[in-house]
C-alpha cells in the first residue's frame, strides 16, 4: 500500500473508533507521516509532520501488517520493527484503534 492508501485506510479506522485513544500520535515512516489527533471529536487524520505526545517510527509494509493482524505488536516492538518516542502509554492502547 502507498501511503495514501495506508492513511485512507487509518482515517477509516478512527472515523469507527475515535475516542480510543484521547492523544496525537504520529507514525514515521520513510515516505512520510501519517498525524492521527484523536482529543477531537471527530477525529483527524493527516500527513501533516506536527508534534505529537508519541511517535512511533515503523516501515509501511510493517504498519500495514500491522493493521491487517499479520504481525503482532508487541513482538515487532521486542525486535526493533518498530521504535517508539514519547508517551509508551499511548502506543499501548493502539491495539484499540487497529
Amino acid at each position: 500500500m502507498t501511503l495514501e492508501e495506508t492513511t485512507a485506510k487509518v482515517q477509516d479506522l478512527a472515523s469507527k473508533k475515535g475516542g480510543a485513544i484521547g492523544s496525537k500520535i504520529k507514525f514515521q515512516f520513510d515516505e512520510g507521516v501519517i498525524y492521527l489527533d484523536d482529543t477531537i471529536s471527530p477525529t483527524t487524520v493527516s500527513n501533516a509532520d506536527d508534534y505529537a505526545d508519541c511517535t512511533v517510527r515503523v516501515s509501511l509494509s510493517n504498519f500495514n501488517k500491522l493493521m491487517s493482524g499479520d504481525m503482532n505488536a508487541m513482538g515487532a516492538f521486542m525486535m526493533g520493527k518498530i521504535k517508539v518516542d514519547g508517551d509508551m502509554s499511548i502506543a499501548m492502547k493502539l491495539s484499540n484503534l487497529f
